[in-house]
């Protein structure tokens, strides 16, 4: 905790402890998120998490236009002297003008929500219209994209341990289509927002396979994981399904709920959006790192393969499918623990505790329960972990090592960027809102 926060982080507790009432109050930087979230999902279909890295560039920008008005907090990369307007106004420009200049194609349906947001607002012709486009224009060229050409498929090996394309089961649409490489493999030599190196948080080994810890994930996820003949429960096969959909665009969900039900001040909305999506796009550069440097079998062809990888507690089954399509690339470490450790880490640092109400929401149609309520931020995180063993598709270690790795990407993000101007608050946020 940094210092001088007692009193911050006790009104922080009882105000956002359990049963905690709170009045929802969304702003200008949750309403973009969330058409940067739906526009970053229409621009890149198919399998991989490059859009964690887009939706970082996105809220770097509008954190930067927001303080060049508040001049609260230190910007990631623009200042502008002078900077005048409503914040509202240089949220929607700063958002609009980085979509536009990454989804050029989506330039009438982003014109379209524009305008009519600048309208709806009241915000047509504020200056602060000027401050973020000012502010994407220095942010744009930052943009992380695809090689140009694209170097070889990558496809692990053949070998017992090594990942290679898994194929798909019929139960459930094949996507990605069967046996396909590993998505994005070229993610884990992006240049990371916040850490010197992708290589900086880089996990050590898996577990040997002939060791007890193996051989212990091994029939975890067997028994539970698996499509048919599995010991999960009901409420555990819910669990599974609530977390298979698109997870980075349910967890901004998540922080648009938390951010419109707690935060009053549209600065610390952009400071929290920003930090949280740092943290992931950089844990995710990190976890792509690992995938590509061990390349971990998955469950799917671990069990098939069980006979046959020296360790006498493994029995291999060369029928076993899991719950849902093995997703195309490595197991270790988790993809979604990193984001759902990075963000959950990145809350608890925010809010100086790990006590608050809050709601995750899921869209897959098979899951029961549309909405779950945390009264921590650790039980999501822990939810997650589990979650992606009831799937079949992730051993408990590269759940737990994900997990780790991006609170420890998150730790390194909140110490080192968007620090306080000043140190009245030490970065935690407080209720008087100087937005409008």
């Amino acid at each position: 905790m940094l210092p001088g926060n007692n009193i911050v982080t006790l009104m922080v507790c009882g105000l956002l402890g359990v049963g905690a009432a709170a009045v929802a109050h969304a702003d200008a930087v949750t309403d973009w998120n969330a058409i940067t979230v739906d526009a970053i999902v229409a621009g890149r279909p198919g399998p991989g998490p490059i859009g964690v890295v887009d939706v970082a560039l996105v809220q770097v920008a509008v954190h930067d236009a927001v303080q060049a008005i508040d001049q609260r907090f230190e910007p990631y990369l623009v200042e502008i002297a002078g900077a005048r307007g409503r914040r509202s106004a240089a949220v929607a420009a700063a958002a609009h003008d980085m979509l536009i200049g990454m989804f050029p194609a989506q330039a009438g349906t982003l014109d379209a929500t524009y305008f009519t947001y600048l309208a709806d607002h009241g915000l047509s012709g504020d200056p602060g219209i000027l401050v973020g486009q000012k502010v994407a224009a220095r942010v744009l060229p930052l943009r992380r994209v695809n090689p140009d050409p694209l170097p070889p498929p990558f496809v692990g090996g053949s070998g017992t341990g090594q990942w290679r394309p898994t194929n798909s089961f019929l139960g459930n649409p094949p996507l990605p289509a069967p046996f396909s490489s590993m998505a994005a493999p070229w993610m884990a030599e992006f240049d990371p927002f916040t850490l010197t190196s992708p290589t900086r948080f880089r996990a050590p080994p898996p577990p040997a396979l002939t060791s007890a810890l193996y051989a212990r994930d091994y029939n975890e996820v067997k028994n539970l994981g698996a499509l048919v003949n599995s010991t999960r429960s009901a409420e555990q096969t819910d669990l599974a399904y609530f977390y298979s959909g698109n997870v980075p665009a349910q967890w901004n969900s998540a922080l648009r709920g938390v951010a419109n039900r707690y935060l009053h001040r549209i600065g610390d909305s952009a400071r929290l959006f920003a930090l949280a999506s740092m943290a992931v796009a950089d844990a995710t550069i990190t976890c792509w790192d690992t995938k590509k440097m061990y390349a971990y079998w998955r469950p799917l062809t671990a069990i098939q393969e069980g006979d046959h990888d020296g360790n006498p507690q493994t029995v291999g089954d060369p029928a076993w499918q899991p719950l849902i399509n093995t997703p195309p690339y490595p197991d270790y470490s988790s993809g979604a623990n990193n984001v759902a450790g990075a963000t959950t880490r990145t809350l608890q640092l925010f809010f100086g505790t790990d006590r608050v109400t809050f709601d995750v929401n899921t869209l897959v149609p098979q899951a029961v329960r549309k909405t779950r309520t945390y009264h921590r931020f650790s039980e999501a995180a822990q939810d997650m972990v589990n979650a992606r063993i009831y799937l079949g598709i992730h051993f408990r270690t590269a759940d737990l090592v994900g997990r780790a790795q991006g609170r420890r990407v998150a730790d390194w993000t909140f110490s080192h960027f968007l620090l306080p101007l000043d140190d009245e608050h030490g970065g935690r946020w407080n209720h008087d809102d100087l937005d409008e």
